[in-house]
């Protein structure tokens, strides 16, 4: 409990009162009772302050919420008596919000509801410990802090938005929505679809000579890409990962990127299973069917990247075992010249069984850099600096190459394309 400035004035001005004494002549007595009563008076609105019951506090709130997304926060009063007071919720630091504090004035036996914007700005668990509300006195003598409310556990997730928005399209509709650049194929696959009339461009090899001979007319056959295969995400969460170049870091752009392209994996008719390796770790066996997209999301939405080495030959070890299946290995990281020799022995190790992708993520400020003009000695040497790492990377990707692996260079707002149009690539050509 803290005095109000009304209360700091009138003691000030009490204070001030007391010079009359000697100069003017005014009574001490009077001076005293003055002060006593407003002794009395301070003390009587105390108590009445300290006896006031707190309002009840509800916070309405998902369990879930999508990082980076501002959303309404609801907070519900329902109070018992008239007061006056300034609200603040206690949400988890960092998180930029508005409509944040608020001042009240509640009537008994009423509900009062409000809401503010709130944006999480970090994936995991976070924690929101109550509601502080500053109580005022009846007089306005004094303030008074306290929490009301129960603490209140939330999950960040990943950015979950566009999946939700994706279940209203096709798979190639979604597909075309992340930048994805696919080539139709008609007419080809490894799984028989149906039976339909000729058309034109339909090759010789598609026409049921049988059922023509039937119906007297061409019939081909179509087929589709082959269901039931299987995709893994093998995802570093080392300090390669730990980079960041605008509201979110590289790797919460890996993690949107994997959901993106699992849930597409999924609507194919695909398994997705998920390996993080490096930092946090984490294993998903590979799932079929909608529900999966659950699983994943739960499995990593509190996945952080670590400032450790990433051991690429552990994580093929460790995968190799887990997952025996014949699988497309996607595995998303940020390939350095000095990392190549592990990373190849850990793409031969996978590829024994596995078809392996490598996506490599290219921060866009190195492409700035080399594109901005040089004015200087210390422009000239920082533009020859990164031209000598670029090049040291596209050696290490040519080595990748070299060796059968398919290599994604591509920056993260490139990501998720590139990841859903090689997916789409490989099962279109029938290479799983």
């Amino acid at each position: 409990m803290r005095p109000a400035p009304l209360l700091i004035l009138l003691i000030a001005c009490w204070g001030l009162a007391g010079l009359a004494v000697p100069f003017l002549g005014w009574p001490l007595w009077q001076w005293q009772a003055v002060g006593a009563a407003l002794l009395v008076l301070a003390g009587l609105d105390a108590w009445r302050l300290r006896a006031r019951p707190l309002p009840d506090v509800v916070r309405e709130l998902p369990e879930a919420l999508p990082l980076g997304i501002e959303r309404d926060v609801a907070l519900c009063f329902e109070s018992r008596v008239r007061q006056r007071l300034d609200v603040f919720d206690l949400h988890p630091g960092g998180w930029p919000s508005s409509g944040m504090p608020r001042r009240l004035a509640l009537a008994p036996m009423s509900a009062t509801r409000i809401t503010y914007r709130l944006r999480p700005n970090a994936r995991g668990d976070a924690a929101f410990e109550g509601v502080q509300l500053r109580l005022r006195s009846v007089l306005g003598l004094w303030r008074q802090s306290r929490v009301a409310g129960a603490p209140q556990r939330v999950r960040v997730y990943p950015n979950f938005a566009p999946l939700t928005r994706f279940a209203l399209f096709s798979a190639e509709q979604a597909s075309r929505l992340v930048g994805a650049h696919l080539k139709r194929r008609r007419g080809e696959g490894t799984d028989f679809n149906q039976m339909r009339e000729y058309r034109v461009g339909d090759s010789l090899r598609q026409v049921d000579w049988k059922a023509t001979a039937r119906s007297r007319k061409l019939i081909s056959r179509e087929y589709q890409d082959e269901k039931n295969q299987q995709l893994v995400m093998l995802i570093d969460t080392g300090r390669r990962m730990m980079a960041r170049e605008d509201a979110l870091g590289h790797f919460d752009h890996v993690l949107n990127a994997a959901l993106v392209v699992s849930y597409l994996a999924l609507r194919q008719g695909d398994g997705v299973g998920l390996l993080a390796a490096g930092g946090d770790s984490r294993w998903v066996a590979p799932q079929r069917g909608m529900a999966a997209i659950d699983t994943l999301l739960r499995a990593s939405y509190d996945l952080q990247p670590r400032a450790v080495a990433t051991d690429y030959l552990a994580a093929a070890t460790e995968l190799s075992l887990r997952q025996r299946r014949r699988s497309l290995v996607m595995l998303v990281t940020n390939v350095r010249d000095e990392d190549i020799e592990d990373l190849l022995a850990a793409v031969r190790l996978l590829q024994r069984r596995h078809l392996v992708c490598v996506a490599s993520l290219r921060e866009t400020s190195l492409d700035e850099a080399l594109d901005g003009d040089v004015r200087d000695l210390h422009g000239a040497i920082h533009a020859g600096a990164v031209a000598r790492y670029l090049e040291q990377r596209t050696a290490a990707h040519d080595a990748l190459r070299s060796h059968r692996v398919m290599v994604l260079d591509v920056s993260s707002d490139e990501l998720p394309g590139a990841l859903v149009e090689r997916y789409l690539a490989v099962k279109r050509d029938g290479v799983l």
